[in-house]
């Protein structure tokens, strides 16, 4: 993908033509690129993840309310819940629970 230095626009790619050869254009801006036969582009770019920040921290996790529900891996029956809104609104929000267990804490949720 390439971009427009003037505006910032993603450029669009025009076959070639007999009157010119082939080239990047701008759909907004007057900017053209001519493209030079036989160019190799050797720029790669490797995404890199951002980590992820929990939404509670530990802290706030031991201030959470508690209910009674059965932890799937460990079967305590014990768990803190907190309820996000993650669709639209006129869905119900989702329940994530997180196992009181000391050993376990593991995390599932419930739709």
């Amino acid at each position: 993908m390439e971009f427009c230095p003037t505006c910032g626009n993603m450029l669009l790619y025009e076959l070639p033509h007999t009157q010119h050869s082939a080239r990047f254009f701008c759909p907004t801006c007057p900017y053209v690129c001519q493209i030079e036969k036989r160019v190799k582009i050797k720029r790669q770019m490797r995404l890199v993840k951002k980590t992820i920040d929990p939404i509670f921290s530990e802290n706030d996790q031991q201030n959470l309310p508690t209910t009674d529900t059965t932890c799937p891996a460990c079967n305590h029956g014990k768990a803190a819940f907190y309820q996000v809104q993650i669709r639209s609104a006129d869905e119900p929000m989702t329940t994530f629970y997180i196992c009181k267990r000391e050993t376990c804490r593991k995390q599932w949720r419930e739709d």
